[in-house]
């Protein structure tokens, strides 16, 4: 039987293999308690070496903070770049659409022409602004307390004006993208109103980088199943695409 070092060293080595590892595999192959497999995650995690995560260990934080929206724009500037042009493409004609905040989804307003009229709704200042001068592109600003972090207003304003509106897509963005937890950002009053935006969109799609799937925001938004498209980049895993796609969303790889 291992003792207390064999057993840490064994979660190390394979936790830095594979990523992810769960007390069920870890009891298994060792042939000790769950009992004893968290108490030795406990100490792994104390050392920070290690994050704890349901039914398991995670070599990365699976938790997302709430970083400054300038910080993040220079995050994976490339990948927002190929996944907006995707995104471009769920758009029709004379469409009317909603755009959240966050800056994968602003990388799609910065994108965003249109030759025969569009109607834009959103949250975002940077994206109400970054659309205001464009032809053919009305755009209708939600109101409410700008949260600075995201240049995003929240609360009940913008959430009585969603009782008014329908939409034919929501393109949202997301700090989270978890099978078991779902869709999530690390605000709870913006989490709040994507809820409600939501159910004013016919589709929704989901414009987020590879380094948000495995983790989880403060807030949820909703379940997987709960959206249509996820367009994302091609650096996320086959066995995640395919469980995806087994639940019958479309996942989009730019």
């Amino acid at each position: 039987m291992m003792n207390i070092t064999d057993r840490h060293e064994f979660i190390l080595k394979n936790l830095k293999e594979k990523g992810k590892i769960s007390i069920d595999w870890l009891c298994e192959t060792m042939k000790v308690s769950s009992v004893t497999i968290r108490k030795d995650l406990k100490v792994l995690e104390d050392k920070s070496l290690l994050f704890r995560i349901k039914g398991g260990a995670s070599i990365t934080n699976p938790y997302a903070i709430d970083r400054p929206i300038l910080v993040k724009e220079s995050i994976n500037s490339d990948e927002k770049q190929r996944i907006a042009q995707e995104a471009l493409k769920l758009i029709k004609n004379n469409d009317s659409i909603m755009i959240g905040s966050g800056t994968t989804v602003f990388t799609l307003a910065k994108n965003l022409e249109s030759n025969h009229g569009l109607t834009v709704i959103t949250p975002a200042l940077k994206v109400g602004l970054e659309l205001s001068n464009k032809i053919n592109i009305e755009v209708l600003q939600l109101g409410g307390l700008i949260r600075p972090n995201s240049s995003s207003v929240a609360g009940q304003y913008a959430m009585r004006i969603l009782d008014e509106i329908s939409c034919g897509i929501l393109f949202l963005g997301a700090d989270g993208i978890d099978l078991d937890f779902g869709i999530s950002i690390s605000n709870l009053s913006e989490a709040t109103l994507n809820q409600k935006m939501l159910l004013s969109a016919q589709k929704v799609a989901i414009l987020a980088d590879s380094s948000k799937f495995g983790k989880r925001g403060l807030g949820k938004i909703c379940e997987l199943v709960d959206v249509d498209y996820i367009i994302t980049d091609n650096k996320v895993s086959p066995a995640t695409v395919k469980a995806i796609e087994d639940l019958g969303i479309k996942i989009i790889l730019a």
